[in-house]
């Protein structure tokens, strides 16, 4: 019996980050591996591990209903599943796990498991929109919301920090009329940004062919693979709604000085991490733009993972 972790992604490389030395993971379980080995540990598909082999499963994905049924499907109990990203549901669901703490410790425990957030959901809004990312429903319904408003509001939509695709898919599904801008390498960060390699590892599985599958209207969006700013380019563009999710301080401050002054008043610009103490670089670059300007830019944070700031472009912030 071993201890196995279910994703490849950066929650896995979040985990790892915060004190799980590799050598002690048996293998990594993905539904759709990129490679046979991640943080040189083995790799395999969840049907390939037998149920008596898991003294515990941490699941670092996101899909956890879905990996939740596949994990009674395989026969694993739930006392040995460790859920990490459960932090808003109307229920805790490592209430079950029982053998985490005796094999993890409890400070390594408390410093992996978010506090628990009960979230309902608004009859107002959509529960469409759900689906796509179950364990952050404040971005979402809030995305929702600010989608709502932008009717009158010129422009295309645009995203800096695509990843696999997910919050890009939400856009494309809200504003299906509207050109979608995406910007990434989609092949990982920059090694000057980014060093650690677990981090990096976990952000080169992506790919233009596969944020395509994902998106409902893959017509309407335009793909600019490289390093932004290089990935520019000649293109001239204004905005309606920019999402910027780059982790790092230097992409965060280039983002946020090429997208501001193309954001059309009315328009959205959401600044994601802003908030996260993981990712301390992403306020402190927002900080030194707002110096750059000479002005205070109000924004609103959302509760969300990832403690998004919202600015509303204004006749007055031109």
């Amino acid at each position: 019996m071993g201890m196995y972790v279910w994703g490849t992604g950066c929650g896995a490389s979040e985990l790892i980050r915060a004190g799980l030395e590799p050598s002690r993971i048996a293998a990594f379980l993905d539904n759709a591996p990129s490679g046979p080995s991640f943080q040189d540990r083995p790799v395999i598909r969840p049907e390939q591990l037998k149920a008596g082999d898991a003294e515990l499963l941490i699941v670092t994905a996101r899909a956890a209903e879905e990996i939740a049924r596949q994990c009674a499907e395989l026969g694993i109990p739930e006392e040995r599943v460790l859920f990490l990203k459960n932090s808003a549901r109307i229920q805790d669901r490592n209430q079950a796990c029982t053998r985490a703490e005796a094999l993890l410790g409890k400070k390594l425990l408390n410093k992996l498991l978010p506090r628990q957030c009960l979230v309902t959901e608004p009859a107002c809004l959509s529960s469409r929109i759900l689906k796509e990312d179950e364990d952050d429903p404040v971005r979402l319904w809030t995305l929702e919301l600010l989608c709502r408003r932008l009717e009158e509001v010129p422009g295309a939509a645009a995203e800096l920090g695509v990843y696999r695709g997910r919050f890009a898919r939400c856009i494309n599904r809200l504003l299906p009329q509207r050109k979608l801008h995406l910007f990434d390498s989609f092949s990982g960060f920059s090694p000057e940004e980014c060093p650690e390699g677990a981090f990096q590892e976990a952000h080169r599985n992506t790919g233009i062919e596969q944020v395509k599958r994902a998106l409902p209207h893959p017509e309407q969006v335009c793909f600019h693979p490289g390093f932004f700013p290089d990935s520019v380019g000649d293109f001239e563009e204004r905005f309606c709604l920019v999402s910027l999710d780059v982790d790092f301080g230097a992409s965060t401050l280039a983002g946020l000085r090429w997208f501001w002054p193309r954001l059309n008043p009315g328009g959205y610009l959401l600044l994601h991490d802003w908030a996260n103490p993981q990712l301390p670089q992403v306020a402190q670059a927002f900080a030194k733009f707002q110096k750059e300007m000479g002005q205070i830019l109000p924004g609103i944070p959302l509760p969300d993972l990832g403690g998004t700031l919202i600015l509303c472009k204004t006749q007055s912030s031109l």
